[in-house]
């Protein structure tokens, strides 16, 4: 459920300009997980949320509104990553 909460923070995300306002979805998908205090986001999405300019931006946006930010990854990143912790 898309609450005010949530709104709120999507707003916050492209009022800032880690997300264009032509991409709302795209910051609802963030505050989401954020809001909702999810470890992962996983995406395709290297335009918007995916993009190691647009990461750093929406991490400080999510904490400084108080939340943890999800870890924006794609499948294969996190696939990888999980095989790099069980060979550890």
């Amino acid at each position: 459920m898309i609450d005010a909460e949530i709104r709120k923070l999507a707003d916050h995300l492209i009022f800032e300009g880690a997300i264009f306002s032509a991409a709302q979805a795209d910051a609802l998908h963030i505050a989401v997980a954020a809001v909702h205090r999810m470890d992962y986001l996983l995406t395709w999405n290297f335009r918007h949320m995916n993009n190691t300019t647009k990461k750093p931006m929406i991490r400080s946006i999510c904490a400084t509104a108080g939340y943890s930010c999800p870890e924006i990854c794609t499948p294969m990143e996190l696939l990888l990553e999980s095989e790099n912790d069980v060979s550890r």
